[in-house]
């Protein structure tokens, strides 16, 4: 045992001696580098050099430490934002905002600027925007021989003219303006609408948007915003005043086969056309254009020749093609009457497929048998027609929307008054005489059977 302690230790020593001699050669080596790498620096003039450089960035980080006007970032408050603007420059939160033209406001769904059609109802049916969309054409069939569509037009050309906007009228003279309602009176304003409508009306100058969100059940009229009225009220019994008209009617060429038997030379589609792309041009930015087609197609108001497919659906490429180039100037409505060019066929669709938004009037046919309306009923309560929506300007990326706030998905009806205009609400079926008959009280017809 004691043998083996011997010889351990023998090794121990041993090793110990081995490791102090590798830390002497370890430190000799380290100052032989130190000793060369300063005889190198001072060979070669490195140390004036590195002193420039660690001087030339202090002085960029103190250069732009006093342009920003802000202290070192390792002593700024950490949740601040520092301002990136330069002094000469004005901050971004200062910036004018571009002001909307007249008759025109942003749309509550994706800030789109819209424009009245001059009918409060049709407003709200257009896919939640509560307008027509700047840069969006809108047609508008209807079947039979009357003109509910002409209407339409004619508070959407009256609207125009009251809100300084250019309207185009396309196939009839200018004598046509002397057919356009006139503005209704504050007095029949106030009649038309509740006391809690003008209420509401007052209270949403600011919040305009929040209206769709309240009851659908009824139009809101004269709804206004910051510029002013958005949608005005007109009279069919009145005639629109030329003190009223702020905006021009443009009559674009004529239409019809009596005045283009001497003038065999071109289509009168590309002289619309034409028309129309002068005026836009010539127009400043901020000015809003209305173009009015009714009764397309019509023989009363165009040649045989304009029916063909090759000329009418020339032109509405033509004028969709407008729209997408002024898309913040330029609004269409076209009517077309269904009883001469029914939707099966293949020009009609046609048509639609040129057309942002399709709407379709039924009128209904009136029973000669049914008796009178009671005096307690109301004549605007009755439906005069159904309405259907076949599609409607989809102009965001959702596809449109508006199906909580506006019934479109419903049967529509519609009917006309001189003070309300046009209404359009959900259908709902009149009540049967034998129902009413059926709600008188019980005593009332015992006394009628009695006999003394």
């Amino acid at each position: 045992m004691g043998q083996f302690n011997a010889v351990e230790s023998e090794i121990s020593g041993s090793a110990n001696s081995e490791l102090v001699g590798l830390r002497g050669v370890w430190r000799k080596s380290i100052r032989t580098c130190s000793v060369w790498l300063a005889s190198f620096i001072a060979d070669f003039s490195l140390l004036p050099l590195l002193k420039s450089l660690r001087d030339t960035q202090s002085s960029k980080i103190v250069a732009a430490a006093s342009e920003s006007q802000q202290p070192p970032m390792s002593f700024t408050k950490r949740n601040t934002v520092l301002s990136s603007s330069r002094p000469g420059q004005a901050p971004a939160s200062s910036k004018i905002e571009k002001q909307l033209a007249l008759g025109t406001r942003p749309s509550p769904l994706d800030g789109r600027a819209t424009t009245s059609t001059g009918t409060a109802s049709l407003d709200q049916l257009l896919a939640g925007h509560n307008g027509l969309p700047l840069g969006t054409c809108l047609l508008i069939e209807e079947q039979g021989t009357t003109d509910f569509s002409g209407v339409l037009l004619r508070y959407y050309a009256a609207e125009g003219l009251v809100q300084c906007h250019q309207v185009h009228l396309v196939g009839f003279p200018l004598e046509w303006k002397h057919q356009l309602p006139g503005l209704a009176s504050p007095d029949a304003r106030s009649k038309t609408s509740p006391p809690s409508a003008v209420i509401s009306e007052d209270r949403m100058k600011i919040a305009w948007r929040y209206e769709a969100l309240g009851n659908t059940a009824g139009p809101k009229t004269g709804a206004r915003d910051d510029n002013g009225s958005f949608c005005h009220s007109f009279d069919l019994g009145k005639r629109l005043a030329s003190s009223a008209c702020k905006g021009v009617l443009h009559p674009t060429p004529p239409t019809n086969h009596e005045t283009l038997s001497a003038r065999t030379a071109s289509s009168p589609f590309k002289a619309i056309i034409k028309h129309l792309k002068t005026k836009l041009e010539a127009s400043p930015p901020g000015e809003i254009h209305r173009v009015v087609i009714p009764s397309l197609l019509s023989p009363a108001l165009y040649s045989p020749g304009c029916a063909q497919p090759t000329e009418v659906l020339q032109f509405l490429h033509g004028l969709r093609a407008l729209l997408r180039q002024y898309s913040t100037q330029l609004t269409a409505i076209i009517t077309l009457p269904t009883s001469l060019f029914p939707r099966s066929t293949g020009l009609v669709r046609w048509i639609e497929l040129l057309c942002d938004g399709v709407l379709e009037l039924i009128p209904l046919l009136a029973n000669p048998a049914a008796p009178p309306p009671s005096k307690d009923a109301k004549s605007t309560d009755q439906a005069q027609g159904i309405l259907k929506v076949h599609t409607l300007p989809a102009y965001h990326e959702k596809g449109g929307g508006g199906g909580e706030t506006s019934d479109f998905r419903e049967t529509l009806s519609f009917s006309l008054s001189a003070s309300k205009g046009l209404t359009i609400k959900p259908y709902s079926l009149p009540p049967m005489e034998e129902e009413t008959e059926k709600g008188k009280s019980p005593a009332s017809t015992i006394k009628d059977d009695i006999e003394f």
